[in-house]
């Protein structure tokens, strides 16, 4: 009799082994986002933009009272300053926001720098008796008037930033570059109408946010509320 199971047993073991599987390849590094419960650290990039404006603003003034405050080679230099920080103020924002890079500090040293750079060129250019003083006054007395009504509101409601705030700033922008350029003729005066647009821009635009900053205090009030 043939034994079978031995039969069986041999043809198992004659059988090839199957080839081991291939180890698998070892995977690529690749960055993790941070987790949206993580706090941003306080140096980043958008901080450290925010910062590099503040420093920039008395190197700006400098330059600007190099000369008696009308040599030709220094005017373009304070340009060139006054340029290089208002890029970095369209672009720190932008940063923060898009990588979660946003700060308690950023919040507050963003407007100071903004503030700062603006109302040293006003003044500045008014000193140097290349803008009306009147002009100056006015667009540093709205936005301490805005600042102010901001830290009132504040405890009651957010007042997001508009297009005409933005408007604003970029026309403020444009003008006080042109002015402080050592041009004379057709291009100072296009500066002083981009300054006179400006100027009805920080204006209409501070109203609105009076108004809007009303209807923040009252809707938020203990009455409203229901209270």
């Amino acid at each position: 009799m043939i034994d079978r199971h031995g039969e069986l047993a041999s043809r198992e073991a004659a059988r090839p082994l199957p080839a081991p599987a291939p180890a698998p390849a070892p995977e690529r590094p690749h960055f993790v986002a941070a987790s949206s419960d993580e706090p941003a650290p306080l140096l980043n990039i958008a901080n450290v933009l925010t910062m590099l404006r503040i420093a920039i603003v008395p190197l700006f003034l400098l330059a600007l009272f190099a000369g008696g405050g009308h040599d030709t080679g220094w005017r373009v230099g304070a340009a060139a300053l006054f340029g290089l920080a208002a890029i970095t103020d369209r672009f720190d924002g932008q940063l923060a926001r898009k990588y979660g890079l946003v700060t308690d500090f950023g919040k507050l040293a963003d407007p100071i720098a903004d503030k700062a750079l603006i109302g040293a060129s006003l003044i500045g250019l008014s000193v140097l008796g290349d803008l009306p003083w009147w002009i100056t006054l006015v667009i540093i007395g709205r936005e301490l008037g805005v600042t102010l009504l901001r830290l009132i509101v504040v405890r009651r409601g957010v007042i997001p930033a508009g297009r005409g705030g933005k408007l604003k700033t970029l026309v403020q922008s444009v003008a006080i570059a042109v002015l402080l350029l050592p041009l004379s003729g057709a291009f100072e005066t296009v500066g002083m109408v981009l300054m006179y647009l400006a100027l009805v821009l920080t204006v209409v635009t501070g109203l609105d946010y009076v108004g809007q900053a009303a209807r923040v205090w009252f809707a938020g009030s203990p009455k409203a509320r229901g209270a």
